[in-house]
């Protein structure tokens, strides 16, 4: 008798939530990954394969754990990991960079095998996770509202059309926002299309084989395992357990780290869960039916494979959209997932100020030695409910 779980019907609500994440997790920072690369001297073809290994990476783990666990579980690359590669891939030898990636996916695999960030992650309250999901997301709320100032007409009828939308038909609304801002841009001639080499478009992977150095390992490795984990894995267990998705740890996180082991040596620097692109699906938008919203981050996943394997378009393909329109799209696509996690963060008075304060630095975009606001905002939300609870005791 064949199961729910293997209905292979895909919904356009979950496709679109599923091209929108991509959307959103390519353009958002594709450029610096790109900055990555050529800050170890990458040539043109092996920058090209960077973006082969990272969307087959992304594309094959999220499509492959969604369906497993038939629960959205979408992965990306680490966006502050490669803003870190920008300032210390200077003057590093390729091959060992490489060897470096291959150190800190080992360390990442490890992290997972041995359950430690699981454990870590079980000790936070579910009010700060919650906090912590809302601040992460809130800046692309900003900038969404923000982009009014630079493309008044554009936003302010996607936004027309998410308030129709999510009057009209729910499940639909980011459809139709995305659907009006291309009209609208095409439109207003802001649809830069020609700028696209389909000539060049497949990539082509590029092997480099690893040299291993103390010096590589000290100063990329370890801070690039650093920032992963607490930048990035922590956010997107946190955007899970937020949405209600008990989704094992210990399993995901391994099988990103040996996914990013094996395709360190064509530019898969670091995989992790996402926790932006996650959020969108993860919320009603993708589907009405929590069940059925897995199918969405797996055609993230499909879509992934798709934009690595054309690698060589992705530049012009990205540059196409109008910045506005892709913060429009991702800051209104996440305003139900932002206010169900402030929330849930401000329902239990005892943890409100520590939620709060999670919150508020979370979504400061506070970066510390290298380290995220996401990190800082638990650490900050735990310090005040340690203090909170200490008193009550005094």
């Amino acid at each position: 008798m064949k199961g729910p779980g293997l209905r292979l019907s895909l919904p356009l609500s979950a496709l679109v939530a599923g091209f929108v994440a991509v959307l959103v997790g390519f353009t958002s920072s594709v450029v610096i990954v790109f900055q990555a690369a050529a800050a170890f001297g990458a040539s043109p073809a092996q920058a090209t394969s960077w973006i082969w290994a990272l969307g087959l990476g992304m594309g094959l783990t999220s499509l492959g754990l969604s369906w497993h666990y038939r629960m959205p579980v979408l992965t990306a690359w680490s966006t502050p990991g490669a803003a870190l590669l920008v300032t210390a891939g200077a003057g590093v030898p390729m091959a060992q960079a490489v060897g470096a990636f291959m150190v800190c996916a080992l360390l990442i695999t490890l992290a997972g095998a041995t359950g430690w960030f699981a454990r870590v992650m079980d000790r936070i309250p579910q009010a700060l996770a919650a906090a912590l999901l809302a601040g992460v997301l809130a800046r692309f709320a900003f900038d969404a509202f923000a982009s009014l100032r630079t493309q008044f007409t554009l936003v302010a009828l996607m936004f027309a059309a998410y308030l129709l939308g999510r009057r009209l038909w729910p499940r639909y609304a980011v459809p139709g926002v995305l659907a009006v801002g291309v009209a609208v841009a095409a439109l207003q001639g802001q649809l830069h299309l020609g700028g696209i080499d389909w000539a060049q478009a497949w990539a082509v992977p590029v092997f480099t084989a690893p040299q291993f150095s103390l010096a590589a390992t000290i100063g990329i490795a370890l801070p690039l395992f650093i920032v992963t984990m607490a930048s990035q894995n922590l956010p997107g267990v946190a955007a899970q357990r937020a949405a209600g998705y008990a989704v094992p740890v210990s399993p995901v996180i391994a099988t990103t780290g040996l996914a990013s082991l094996v395709l360190a040596p064509f530019g898969g620097y670091a995989l992790n869960l996402a926790a932006i692109t996650a959020a969108i699906c993860m919320g009603r938008e993708a589907h009405e039916d929590p069940a059925q919203r897995w199918k969405a981050a797996a055609a993230a996943g499909v879509i992934y494979i798709a934009v690595g394997l054309l690698g060589g378009a992705v530049v012009g393909l990205i540059a196409a959209f109008p910045k506005e329109l892709v913060l429009a799209v991702a800051g209104f696509a996440l305003l139900g997932t932002i206010g169900g996690g402030l929330a849930t963060a401000m329902k239990d008075e005892g943890q409100r100020e520590a939620a709060l304060v999670t919150f508020l630095v979370t979504a400061s975009g506070l970066t510390l030695w290298g380290v995220g606001a996401a990190f800082w905002g638990v650490v900050a939300g735990v310090l005040t409910l340690t203090a909170q609870r200490w008193r009550l005791r005094g």
